[in-house]
């Protein structure tokens, strides 16, 4: 009889491991398409098959997947978006060519340019800031004076918060967008920058699965005028109103951009107008956030999503409510990664279910001002949000590292 192959597109040092794990404790095969699979670590630690090619060229990757079916039987195909958002439109048309479950590529392509996601969220009536597409640095500056200080300033594709800034005067406005357009971020195929009311409040999302909000969740960012994670909490501590009114929110983005199959995260702003949307992902939230649902609610996201993705029907009912919170660790300096210490004491603390660091000592460490700049987490589960709280604090105050500054050339 042929395996059963669960097709990969590229990886993700978060999520990467946990869906290679689940596909094949559901009795898949994972076989990894990376344009280079040497990059995700993981697949050489988990045995995991992985063949090299242009994950950007569709009709690559429609003979590689016929010359698979030779062999296999081809169950579903998925993949991690990373940067390249528009890989999960990939994912979208694969699906569609070999008639596999999956997204719709054309809504997945709307949602992945923030500007025209923006454009179908206003027509629905989806409360939203104020905001503005600019080309070049001279429509930047004017569209912050008309929306009116402080903005965000952001390319309209990307992710992970790459590119973001809050500009808090015209000079910054300036400054960030002759930085974005003098080859801090790549174009396809030319400039398109968003600029933003900056909404003041709370920070929570949702995740859904087709038509259904799984969870609520409220995250920390520091390093302003950069938005860098420091931290996640599931549930998110909500009234019952304020919860309904997101979910409310919520099911209006996933009916405005046609995101009726498979995974979204949603991000708000809780403001003085209420719950204001940030931005809508068309996928699985990366990181630590499919493992706290799992503590919180009970909910496999991977193992469901994997379902999804097979044809197999979906169980998304909660099956406890607890708190799961995860910390993340960020360095304050540019140099050498010297020494990591105190993480056995802070695994071994009650309550806490993983301290992990993304880097070995000896690593160089360039912050970026986004998601690249956390070097390691603390997740802890308790039965209060206060309880976990101290827990992480506790498990935090334990762990230390030390940076050796860049040595100054001027000198």
């Amino acid at each position: 009889m042929a395996k059963r192959a669960l097709i990969l597109l590229e990886g993700s040092k978060g999520n990467g491991p946990l869906y290679v794990r689940e596909a094949q404790r559901l009795g898949l095969h994972p076989i990894t398409l990376a344009t280079d699979p040497a990059q995700y670590d993981y697949l050489a630690a988990e045995g995991s098959e992985a063949i090299r090619i242009d994950t950007n060229d569709l009709e690559t990757l429609i003979r590689e997947c016929s010359r698979l079916r030779a062999t296999c039987d081809i169950a579903g195909i998925t993949g991690f978006p990373g940067f390249e958002e528009s890989l999960y439109v990939t994912v979208g048309k694969l699906c569609r060519h070999f008639n596999l479950p999956g997204p719709d590529p054309a809504s997945i392509e709307r949602c992945c340019d923030k500007f025209v996601q923006r454009q179908l969220l206003a027509q629905a009536g989806v409360p939203m800031p104020a905001y503005r597409l600019a080309a070049n640095a001279r429509d930047v500056e004017g569209a912050a004076a008309e929306i009116g200080l402080p903005v965000i300033v952001k390319p309209a594709v990307g992710s992970g918060s790459s590119g973001v800034r809050l500009c808090r005067t015209a000079d910054e406005v300036s400054d960030h967008a002759t930085h974005l357009l003098g080859g801090a971020h790549v174009w396809q195929p030319a400039p398109r920058i968003l600029v933003e009311e900056f909404a003041q409040g709370p920070l929570y999302s949702t995740d859904t699965m087709g038509k259904t909000v799984i969870a609520a969740g409220f995250a920390e960012f520091n390093r302003l005028p950069h938005f860098v994670p420091c931290g996640s909490m599931f549930p998110a501590p909500l009234t019952d109103d304020e919860h309904a009114r997101i979910v409310e929110v919520s099911l209006s983005c996933l009916q405005a951009l046609g995101l009726d199959w498979g995974p979204t995260n949603i991000e708000f702003r809780w403001t003085r107008r209420g719950p204001v949307v940030i931005e809508v992902n068309p996928r699985l939230p990366g990181w630590t956030t499919p493992r706290l649902i799992e503590l919180a609610y009970g909910i496999d996201l991977i193992n469901e999503h994997i379902k999804l993705v097979i044809g197999e029907e979906c169980d998304l009912r909660a099956r406890h409510s607890r708190t799961a919170a995860a910390r993340f660790l960020v360095p304050d300096r540019n140099g050498i990664l010297d020494r990591i210490e105190g993480t056995g004491l802070a695994a071994a603390v009650p309550g806490v279910v993983d301290v992990r660091f993304y880097v070995a000592p000896k690593t160089p460490i360039v912050m970026k001002g986004d998601y690249r700049d956390m070097i390691g987490h603390v997740i802890a589960v308790s039965s209060s949000p206060a309880q976990t709280k101290a827990i992480l604090q506790r498990a935090v105050d334990l762990i230390g590292w030390s940076i050796t500054p860049f040595p100054d050339l001027d000198e």
